[in-house]
């Protein structure tokens, strides 16, 4: 079987492939710098930074399959990425407050050997509490904002966050494992844990 590798530092990422195929993979984090991009619609920014994750981890090494994914939060059809601080953090949780919203993802599965590349992506709809200033802080108060899009982590203490959620609950944790175990299949790697071919 190839080596998967995963091309991102994330814990959850990380928590989630492994409740999908074990901890049979690697980790290289990605060096590229997600820089902003003119003129693309969230879904098509999403699948661009997913790409480019990938094909820079693809540059480091000579064979394996590469999976990459980057996920934003849009609201009124601005996107939400990682909070730049506690202000930004409470900026945005302002904004989210009984809002619906969209958590977007992008997934890009990579064969280094034969140059195959799937890119994808995946919609969630989320219907947010409405929050108190209180709230805002008490939640920033956990440290949960750090790092996550949209300033909120749906699978800690920001669940209380959400009242409701139409799509794959695991796209909102920042990778969605059916559509990933589809994209796995298309080049030969069975979820359940028998190769298909593609070797």
């Amino acid at each position: 079987m190839k080596q998967i590798i995963l091309a991102s530092a994330s814990q959850r990422r990380k928590e989630l492939l492994s409740m999908l195929i074990g901890p049979v993979f690697e980790i290289v984090v990605s060096s590229y710098d997600e820089r902003e991009v003119e003129g693309l619609t969230p879904v098509d920014l999403v699948m661009f930074h997913s790409r480019e994750k990938a094909a820079d981890v693809a540059g480091k090494l000579d064979e394996g399959i590469i999976i990459s994914a980057d996920t934003v939060v849009v609201c009124n059809g601005d996107i939400m990425g990682k909070p730049n601080g506690v202000n930004d953090a409470k900026m945005m949780l302002k904004k989210l407050s009984g809002k619906k919203i969209q958590a977007i993802s992008g997934i890009t599965v990579m064969d280094i050997g034969t140059g195959s590349e799937i890119t994808e992506h995946e919609i969630t709809d989320i219907q947010m509490r409405q929050m108190s200033d209180s709230f805002i802080r008490k939640y920033i108060n956990t440290g949960e904002t750090e790092g996550k899009a949209g300033a909120f982590a749906i699978q800690g203490k920001g669940s209380i966050l959400v009242g409701r959620i139409e799509g794959d609950f695991f796209n909102v944790a920042g990778l969605p494992l059916f559509r990933l175990s589809l994209m796995l299949e298309k080049v030969g790697i069975d979820v359940l844990g028998e190769v298909t071919g593609n070797e």
